[in-house]
């Protein structure tokens, strides 16, 4: 295995279903990584991400991956590998992007971070919606004080559709429902966004069909909302799958402050497509419009900066946060 990534990262991708061949072909596109190897255990879906790398080898599992010659591994499986294929991963001297989440809990989450910590091996998450334009321009227009100090953030992600993979439905397999999901999204935004290490969770509650959810069920959530302290201001959270929601979905993250409010806002219900507004007391101002090809942009960036030091990063242990946030929210559910 290579000591550094001299010119483009030679990568092996293990899980190569939509989001995993969606991130391979944009790094491919992008110029930023090479995909040498893909793994999964479903024949069909190694053929089809085949064609956007056809000289990369296929291997059926993690096993087969590590015999190559390579400078990282991308993880995209189902959220119950992701540990302990990353712990692995990390312990084979490789370093590792993971899809979120990184664990199905913070306990979870905080063992592939001690194992990247210990092998000194870079680790990072997909937290794409960070890598927008949109949460891009509102990170650096907060630091230059435009709307002065924030006192209360709104974050929403509304589905009107829900996971097509059984897996997702199943607490032991995804560790949660939509909020782990989707929340997982929103909590970190809220907590990059307001350069804060942790949050305070005042209330939660978390629903299926409309009816609070037993604890101890083996199902998961399909809306949960809660309200948290963070940044010295409060948070509102709300996330859902199926939600009659007129449209595909409803991305929404609006922060206010005592000069004014920043608002990310999807356009005509895309997945994709968002905006940023300054809003003062009855205007509004677009600061950010679409098109804007954001989602492979967490992967490229971890990839460059494995041809500079693929060395661990501290800032992993923002994952750790992130994940304990999810777990007090979920046990603190009435």
């Amino acid at each position: 295995m290579t000591a550094l990534a001299a010119t483009t990262p030679q990568l092996g991708f293990l899980g190569v279903g939509w989001i995993g061949r969606n991130r391979m072909e944009s790094l491919i596109a992008s110029g930023a990584g090479a995909a040498v190897a893909i793994a999964d255990p479903d024949p069909d879906l190694r053929a089809a991400a085949a064609a956007a790398a056809p000289d990369a080898a296929l291997a059926d599992d993690l096993d087969s991956l590590l015999e190559y010659e390579l400078d990282g591994v991308v993880i995209a499986t189902p959220s119950a590998l992701h540990a302990e294929q990353a712990v692995r991963t990390v312990a084979a001297g490789l370093p590792v992007f993971c899809q979120k989440p990184l664990g199905r809990d913070a306990a979870e989450a905080a063992a592939v971070v001690a194992a990247a910590e210990r092998a000194d091996r870079l680790l990072a998450v997909d937290l794409s919606y960070r890598y927008t334009e949109a949460a891009q321009r509102m990170k650096s227009l907060l630091a230059d004080g435009a709307i002065g100090d924030v006192f209360a953030l709104d974050l929403v992600f509304h589905n009107a559709y829900g996971p097509d993979k059984p897996w997702f439905k199943r607490r032991d397999l995804a560790g949660g429902g939509c909020l782990i999901d989707l929340g997982t999204h929103l909590i970190d935004l809220a907590l990059w966004l307001s350069g804060s290490e942790t949050a305070q969770v005042r209330s939660a509650r978390v629903l299926r069909a409309g009816k609070q959810l037993d604890k101890q069920s083996s199902a998961v959530e399909d809306f949960a909302v809660a309200e948290l302290e963070v940044g010295g201001g409060v948070a509102r959270i709300a996330c859902s799958w199926w939600l009659a929601a007129g449209r595909d979905c409803v991305i929404e993250v609006v922060l206010y402050g005592r000069d004014g409010a920043l608002a990310l806002r999807n356009v005509g219900g895309s997945f994709y497509d968002f905006e940023l507004r300054l809003q003062r007391g009855t205007q509004s101002e677009q600061l950010v419009a679409p098109p804007d090809d954001w989602g492979g942009r967490a992967l490229r960036a971890w990839a460059d900066r494995l041809t500079l030091d693929r060395r661990f990063d501290h800032a992993a242990h923002e994952y750790v946060a992130l994940a304990k946030v999810i777990d007090d929210i979920y046990a603190s559910a009435t």
